[in-house]
């Protein structure tokens, strides 16, 4: 497999997944670039090339005529009270029922990355929920740095039920065949494979890309089939995959893991270009869309 190249140094792709996951300040990641800032290029550039551009990244415009969307609020009794999400179905599917999938967010809130993800299931015939984790407290704020802030102050718990809600409002909605799939990116990863854990038999299939994988004792509920996606590069979950699989091997779950060659956590998200891995993430989203099409679809 041919890998991207960083234009910037890979320690300072490390310091930007160590910012955006709260281990250090904002401060400590701009002090800690500028030691990357030589042969010509400037500390200004380093942020730049790795802070997400909504725009580049965009694949599919919101304004698309082949899909009808829009902004729902689903009831979450147990968890925040109701959560906000966006919603895809294509636009010539009528009255016909599709399978679901839920697309869950990094640790910054339903930001534009994620809605156009969920265009882009949209676009490959499912419909499409993208929850926002941040609807108790405003929601996702237009900065992704204001959502890691805010996504900070959301009770766990609750927001964990208030996905199991999104989750079951998609499943159970008139137009849903009944069958859904899960995906998710780094945090969202991780809810992906915990809610294959609580829904079992009401959860067909998850794809979670570089998520934390589920307590060992708890892979025997998970009755979804699980496509797991890493980069060779995020070292701590590649070191947790082998587990996952012997655990999911053992109970008998169906699985595949792919760690792809040369690239770092966060490989698929096209709006941040340092991190992104273009082979990479081509790849993992044929799987994806063959995998749900096989276990959700089918």
């Amino acid at each position: 497999m041919v890998s991207k190249t960083p234009k910037v140094p890979r320690e300072a792709v490390e310091l930007y997944d160590q910012f955006i996951h709260g281990h250090i300040t904002r401060r400590s990641f701009l002090d800690g670039v500028q030691k990357y800032a030589i042969g010509g290029l400037a500390a200004s550039a380093i942020v730049d090339a790795l802070m997400p551009n909504y725009a580049l990244g965009q694949q599919v415009p919101k304004t698309d005529a082949r899909l009808k969307t829009e902004y729902v609020t689903v009831p979450s009794p147990q968890g925040n009270g109701s959560i906000k999400g966006y919603f895809v179905r294509p636009a010539n599917a009528g009255n016909a029922k599709l399978p679901g999938i839920l697309v869950v967010h990094e640790n910054r809130g339903l930001n534009p990355h994620i809605e156009d993800i969920a265009r882009r299931f949209g676009l490959a015939n499912f419909m499409a929920f993208a929850p926002d984790g941040l609807t108790s407290v405003g929601g996702y704020p237009g900065d992704d740095e204001k959502g890691g802030q805010l996504f900070t102050t959301v009770d766990r718990t609750k927001m964990g039920e208030d996905f199991y809600a999104a989750a079951l409002w998609l499943k159970n909605r008139p137009d849903c065949t009944g069958k859904i799939g899960a995906t998710g990116f780094c945090f969202g990863g991780g809810v992906a494979n915990s809610l294959a854990v609580r829904m079992g038999s009401d959860l067909a299939a998850a794809a979670p890309f570089y998520g934390a994988a589920p307590a060992t004792a708890d892979v025997p509920k998970i009755k979804a089939a699980i496509l797991v996606h890493h980069g060779e590069m995020d070292t701590r979950l590649v070191a947790a995959w082998p587990a996952f699989d012997a655990a999911m091997t053992a109970a008998g779950v169906v699985h595949e893991g792919h760690i792809y060659p040369g690239a770092v956590h966060g490989f698929n998200n096209d709006t941040t270009a340092e991190r992104y891995n273009k082979d990479a993430a081509d790849k993992a989203w044929a799987s994806t869309i063959g995998w749900f099409n096989k276990y959700v679809r089918g």
